[in-house]
């Protein structure tokens, strides 16, 4: 599958801390996860307060979200970060914590980091928006329920 993603750092533009600037995909099938929040399974928030608790969240429910799809971290082809803070360090320490995670193959790709002053949950710190390539089989389809 990684064939038809083709991830470029471009020589004239800046330096970047693991992801590429561009990413290519070729034509195919593809997932967009709806963003992923520190909620386990009830909806109850996890980490109330701690940025590192909920990114761990964020990561874990995106691995399941992948794997629904049909997909792994090394398919995600873009993703975007949000984080519910105005301070540097609190964002680069989100990045570290994905990049370093289950996940963190998905942090090669065209990325983008974002600090905001609100989020959708009451005490929710992060929020990830990815976007996958998938392999040319159909995934399973689940009915959906109302």
């Amino acid at each position: 599958m990684d064939s038809k993603i083709n991830r470029l750092t471009v020589p004239h533009l800046h330096p970047t801390p693991g992801y590429h600037h561009v990413t290519v995909v070729e034509a195919g099938r593809t997932a967009h996860l709806a963003g992923q929040c520190p909620l386990d399974a009830a909806g109850v928030l996890v980490g109330a307060g701690s940025v590192l608790e909920q990114t761990d969240q964020v990561a874990a429910n995106a691995l399941v979200a992948l794997r629904a799809a049909g997909a792994e971290p090394r398919d995600v082809v873009r993703s975007v970060i949000y984080v519910r803070s105005d301070d540097r360090a609190a964002l680069a320490q989100v990045w570290g914590r994905l990049t370093d995670s289950v996940i963190g193959a998905a942090f090669t790709t065209a990325s983008t980091l974002l600090g905001v002053s609100q989020l959708g949950y009451p005490g929710q710190l992060v929020e990830l928006d990815l976007t996958a390539s998938l392999p040319e089989r159909p995934v399973a389809e689940t009915p959906e329920e109302d």
